[in-house]
């Protein structure tokens, strides 16, 4: 496994277990009425499961299972692949906490889910530019495959 793929599911997990964390402590204040601030975290929740976990495990899986382009075992650019962890992680930290920044400078950011969603935008180009030449390496070696039947 390639050791970006360990550090994607490493920082996956992480998220899950940070996302879960939130989502406990969303729950019990529904129960308890005790810090109605927690709150505030509600969006850091979805984007640290959904973006954090989901897709970044999603990422990772793809880079290391997807055949190679040759015999040596080469996955292509690998730079592509640590933009999309560096940007996707990034995209998450800024969406986290953009809500809590927001309640306590009391002065509208506005720009930073803006760059959270360009730094989104960034680690799906990342991923797909990484990621495509192998799926179309491996489209091809099926059609000579079929054409050899």
């Amino acid at each position: 496994m390639p050791r970006i793929s360990q550090l994607m599911i490493r920082t996956a997990l992480l998220q899950l277990l940070l996302g879960s964390t939130v989502g406990g402590l969303l729950l019990a204040e529904k129960g308890l009425h005790i810090l109605p601030w927690l709150w505030l975290l509600r969006p850091a929740h979805s984007q640290m499961l959904l973006l954090g976990w989901l897709v970044q495990l999603a990422c990772a899986v793809a880079i290391w299972i997807l055949p190679r382009l040759d015999s040596a075992g080469d996955r292509g650019n690998v730079r592509l692949a640590w933009l999309c962890y560096g940007t996707l992680n990034g995209a998450v930290l800024l969406a986290a906490l953009h809500i809590p920044l927001v309640a306590l400078s009391a002065r509208p950011l506005a720009w930073l889910p803006m760059l959270a969603g360009l730094l989104q935008f960034i680690a799906v180009i990342a991923a797909v530019a990484h990621l495509w030449p192998r799926v179309l390496s491996f489209r091809q070696k099926g059609v000579i495959r079929e054409q050899a039947v």
